[in-house]
């Protein structure tokens, strides 16, 4: 099974599968080859898996020169899912979020290039859905780098170093992780639709597990649906995922899970019709079941279920000098 469009822009979209942050010490000896050195971590992640989330954005500002050299240890084809700062979602909860927003948009984000994917907005467990404040903070989020660059540019004093650059015009893509059960509304689905911002499917036993499609992508974060952060999926949960997955690239029903709106899902068997309507979506999941080293076994696993190549990097090529500065440690979030 492909994962990729043709030259013509036909068949299925690009499906991405990668881990929520790389930064683990248990996974050294594990994951990571034990004479690895942490500084080279990421580069061996990064020729594992074509995407990854990068955490330690959710915890402070980064600075511009871990962005570039972030970018510079991955494969020219990688994509960086970034975590917005918990300052907005968490201590802000979205009031007030001009300057904020400016600040992390100017932190260096945009140096990352092509390699930047979607922004994740994470919301807290006690954050309810606010049809005006949601609505406000959506209308804010730029969509294209250009725009970015124009709201970085608005930053205050305590951005130090502000990186207020881009090498051109490319779309920029968001999306929500909602965890409180006030957000199962369809005002809430249709204020996602609006702004073109992606609900992201978040597998948990604690937390909404809702599968609506509110933009031109699907965002998938597998937490751990037997014990959250812990738990290793099972093969038949794997299966579903994989045909989840195959669906939203390939532009076909989906029906498997919990809908805001299900009657917005197409026909289990689709006809002539359906097909030629259908529009495929690019497709990134994150394995965050991290805590007992499944997070990247299962990835591949779910890789071969979709036809991807499992690449076992040689251990001896990342063993040479790489960046001076060590990573910000990853936290299952």
């Amino acid at each position: 099974m492909t994962s990729r469009r043709d030259h013509a822009g036909r068949g299925p979209a690009d499906i991405r599968i990668g881990l929520s942050g790389w930064t683990y010490a248990p996974w050294r000896g594990a994951f990571y080859p034990a004479e690895l050195p942490q500084r080279r971590e990421l580069a061996y992640a990064a020729a594992s898996f074509r995407s990854l989330e990068i955490n330690g954005t959710f915890y402070g500002l980064q600075k511009p020169e871990a962005y570039a050299r972030w970018a510079e240890e991955t494969p020219e084809d990688f994509i960086f899912a970034v975590k917005a700062p918990r300052f907005i979602t968490h201590v802000k909860r979205l009031r007030e979020p001009e300057a904020p927003l400016a600040n992390f948009l100017g932190s260096g984000v945009l140096r990352l290039g092509a390699k930047l994917g979607p922004i994740l907005w994470q919301f807290p467990p006690n954050f309810a859905f606010e049809e005006e404040r949601l609505a406000a903070f959506l209308a804010l989020l730029p969509h294209d780098t250009e725009a970015a660059l124009e709201r970085a540019r608005r930053h205050d004093a305590r951005l130090k170093a502000p990186w207020l650059a881009i090498e051109g015009p490319r779309r920029l893509r968001h999306a929500v992780e909602i965890r409180h059960e006030s957000f199962r509304d369809p005002r809430f689905l249709a204020l996602l639709r609006r702004h073109g911002v992606a609900l992201v499917c978040a597998d948990t036993v604690a937390w909404p597990r809702l599968m609506d499609l509110a933009a031109d992508f699907a965002y998938c974060r597998l937490h751990g649906s037997d014990e959250l952060y812990r738990s290793r999926y099972a093969d038949e949960a794997l299966d579903r995922w994989a045909l989840r997955a195959s669906c939203w690239a390939r532009g076909l029903p989906m029906r498997d899970g919990d809908f805001i709106a299900p009657e917005d899902s197409a026909p289990d068997d689709p006809g002539p019709d359906d097909l030629a309507t259908a529009r495929p979506r690019d497709v990134f999941v994150y394995f965050d079941n991290t805590d007992k080293l499944h997070a990247p076994e299962d990835a591949r696993r779910l890789m071969r279920r979709l036809g991807q190549e499992v690449v076992a990097p040689d251990a001896g090529a990342f063993l040479a000098a790489g960046p001076a500065e060590e990573p910000a440690a990853s936290r299952p979030t």
